[in-house]
């Protein structure tokens, strides 16, 4: 039980920081596209945080085939593949040159990444409460237990 609470917990820090990488990108991209960012240093920010993403990314599905979260696994895969690619061609670094040329492309291309993020985020946040038997009520999360799911004890007892 508590290396299940683990797993979830460790799983939703590494989902949480390709969300941050992803976002942290799409900033700089935005920043460029408004000339707010100089092209030498926005690439030079995105470029930095490329290959830990990748590798984060990689380290998530290794993780989820290891444990035997056979349907996660497959839902993350083909973006790990698409990384995997992206690297062995080296297409994965921004080129200073073409960074105006490929701006949409690679917005668009983050925008899709942060969508999957946030549905492996959602996913991950439903796996982490859903087995400890918590449920939302009246606005606050009540740990449920036997005694509690007993109506009778409560309410027939002389």
């Amino acid at each position: 039980m508590i290396l299940n609470l683990m797993f979830w917990i460790l799983c939703l820090l590494i989902n949480f920081g390709l969300l941050a990488i992803v976002f942290y990108a799409l900033l700089c991209i935005t920043d460029l596209e408004v000339d707010q960012m100089d092209p030498f240093v926005a690439t030079a920010n995105i470029n930095r945080w490329i290959l830990p993403e990748f590798v984060l990314q990689a380290v998530l599905s290794l993780l989820l085939l290891l444990t035997g979260h056979w349907i996660l696994f497959l839902l993350a895969v083909p973006l790990t593949c698409y990384h995997a690619m992206l690297f062995i061609r080296r297409q994965h670094l921004i080129d200073v040159t073409e960074v105006f040329r490929n701006l949409n492309t690679d917005k668009k291309r983050r925008m899709i990444k942060l969508g999957v993020y946030m549905i492996f985020f959602a996913i991950f946040i439903f796996r982490l409460f859903i087995p400890f038997g918590y449920r939302i009520g009246t606005g606050i999360l009540v740990l449920l237990n036997s005694e509690e799911l007993d109506i009778r004890s409560s309410f027939f007892e002389f």
